[in-house]
């Protein structure tokens, strides 16, 4: 695939770090920054272009406050939206993200309706569903980000409890991208080697729990913010498989027709990814416990689109 154009749409932590690593990897020829604060994207864009000399990388990375400068881009990742705020309830944070990534999502449809999407804004579920249905693009085209972090984050913790390396640990996480998660014990390895073979049960126990909690865990310690290295790590990767056509199969919020016994909702699950982004929902068998907590993790969706809906 040869792409032309990936624009970062939301200037803040997430967005900033996806466009530096962009660029770096060198995965278009143009990479946009683009926020509404009036020149804030294009100040970090410059910053990133001036490391360009330094790191190596020809990808010509730029800010913009105009969707047009975003014209004819083949991927969009979407990392706009507010944190949870003081005082700001739920269905507050719900409805103005949900606002925002509408208004996003008609954007995009108008100046790259060819595009492929990837969400990464929260809650991360329903955000995927809304602009799925607000650009009318077919789900191969709209994926949410959620189950490369959490995977992320369960193998780093797994390398931590056996002092090995990250790179020979693979682990599932599937399910909604909060609490409701569902990590898999049965489909974690090293090397091959099952994770039941190595750590003890109540070690793995303790780290799917850890796991769940990961992105709190790291907001308790920023107090004022929440985690952007490893959400902006988890988006590039799902959109270098795409770009390379490396046809990975990677945990993604994928929107479901029937896959898992479900039905219109997006759910994280594992996804083959390639040119033209999801290419195949792919079903692992799952222990009888194992698909009540995936039915359970559904639901907790489902209230949350729920909520959406009633907010009309």
């Amino acid at each position: 695939m040869s792409v032309k154009k990936i624009t970062v749409v939301g200037g803040g932590h997430v967005g900033a770090t996806c466009s530096q690593l962009l660029a770096m990897k060198e995965l278009a020829r143009e990479v946009v920054l683009l926020d509404i604060l009036e020149g804030v994207p294009i100040g970090k864009g410059l910053d990133q272009w001036e490391s360009a000399p330094i790191e190596r990388f020809d990808s010509l990375v730029y800010g913009a406050n105009d969707y047009d400068k975003a014209k004819g881009s083949d991927i969009f990742i979407v990392t706009a939206g507010v944190p949870r705020k003081p005082g700001m309830s739920r269905d507050d944070l719900l409805k103005v993200n949900a606002g925002i990534v509408e208004s996003v999502s008609k954007e995009i449809k108008r100046v790259a309706p060819k595009s492929i999407v990837i969400i990464v804004s929260n809650p991360l579920d329903v955000m995927a569903q809304v602009a799925l249905e607000t650009t009318g693009f077919p789900r191969e085209r709209v994926i949410g980000m959620a189950g490369v972090l959490d995977s992320a984050r369960y193998r780093s913790f797994i390398a931590l409890e056996l002092n090995m390396s990250v790179e020979d640990i693979q682990a599932l996480v599937l399910g909604g991208h909060g609490d409701t998660m569902v990590p898999l014990a049965s489909y974690a390895s090293v090397s091959g080697i099952p994770l039941t073979q190595l750590v003890p049960q109540d070690r793995i126990d303790a780290m799917l729990e850890r796991t769940r909690k990961g992105g709190g865990e790291i907001v308790g310690y920023l107090k004022t913010g929440s985690a952007y290295y490893a959400p902006a790590a988890a988006a590039v990767q799902m959109t270098e498989a795409i770009v390379k056509d490396k046809r990975r199969i990677l945990p993604c919020a994928a929107w479901l027709q029937g896959e898992y016994g479900m039905k219109d909702l997006f759910l994280g699950v594992p996804c083959l990814l390639g040119e033209g982004g999801l290419k195949k929902v792919i079903e692992v068998e799952l222990s009888a416990a194992e698909k009540a907590a995936l039915a359970k993790s559904a639901e907790a969706v489902r209230s949350v689109i729920a909520a959406w809906k009633a907010l009309g």
